[in-house]
């Protein structure tokens, strides 16, 4: 089944906003903002990708910590662990 970018799009920004915890919601619905539009398609899949990652291990991810499981290090990740969240 191939899926179009834009509907890939709203699938990344809905399971971004959605998560289960507020602390994880707001840090990957701000990051997913930032950068959605600037990725391209193979890019979108391995955010699609991150998103499957349990909150633990994103966190963990996030903040420089070793993580329980291997994390594919590819443009998003590296984006990600570099990305810090701001209260506005």
């Amino acid at each position: 089944m191939t899926i179009n970018t834009e509907d890939l799009k709203k699938k990344i920004v809905y399971r971004s906003t959605y998560r289960g915890t507020k602390e994880m919601d707001k840090l990957l619905s701000s990051f997913t903002k930032k950068y959605i539009n600037t990725l391209n398609e193979a890019e979108l899949n391995n955010l699609n990708d991150l998103l499957n990652i349990d909150d633990e291990n994103l966190y963990k991810l996030n903040q420089g910590q070793e993580t329980s499981i291997m994390i594919n290090d590819n443009v998003v990740t590296k984006l990600f662990k570099s990305f810090k969240y701001k209260n506005k």
